[in-house]
């Protein structure tokens, strides 16, 4: 019933119901109702068995949302929160309920985070990343390039303009601030 500033009519009786509609209240009998032996519990009589399983040791502290009291027995623990990322997430689950969207916009961007901070250690190894090749750019040119993106056959056509952007920006933006860091570290140097 569509919301309207009059007082609503009171609720019909069931008889009424009942003779303005055929069949209505069919199931107001439990002896009726095709569920009923799955509503009563009882185990025994369908031969089902469960014991709770045993918990999985929980060996570092784990995210779990405010809206559960305890993990599942058997939970992933591949990846511990790390970082600035991992401080994020943890507020995330700490403070917010799972139906709010600020638990899972405080999420993403624990995930950003820690794509950056990966970058970032990336440069520490022997292999540090490399945003052209992992890119595939290279692996196009073999590959018509050109052609390719005009016969209007490919997925990624309307958002090509803006990879360049996406994928190369970063990257400009962290190196113009490294070039302004190491000027300021010079200027300081020689005043």
């Amino acid at each position: 019933m569509p919301y309207t500033a009059d007082q609503p009519r009171p609720r019909e009786s069931a008889d009424d119901l009942r003779a303005r509609i055929p069949g209505w209240g069919a199931d107001l009998d439990p002896a009726d109702r095709p569920a009923v032996p799955r509503e009563r519990f009882d185990p025994g009589a369908t031969g089902a068995h469960w014991t709770f399983p045993d918990r999985q040791p929980e060996t570092q502290p784990r995210e779990r949302s405010i809206e559960h009291e305890e993990l599942p027995p058997v939970f992933g623990d591949t990846v511990h929160l790390k970082g600035l990322s991992g401080v994020i997430r943890r507020h995330a689950y700490a403070r917010y309920s799972e139906a709010r969207a600020a638990h899972w916009l405080l999420l993403i961007l624990g995930d950003r985070v820690d794509a950056i901070e990966s970058h970032l250690v990336s440069f520490a190894t022997t292999r540090p990343d490399e945003p052209i090749t992992q890119s595939g750019v290279l692996a196009e040119l073999g590959h018509r390039p050109v052609g390719s993106r005009l016969d209007g056959r490919r997925a990624d056509l309307k958002h090509m303009w803006i990879d360049p952007v996406i994928v190369a920006g970063p990257w400009l933006l962290a190196g113009g601030a490294v070039v302004l860091a190491a000027r300021a570290v010079v200027t300081r140097a020689r005043g």
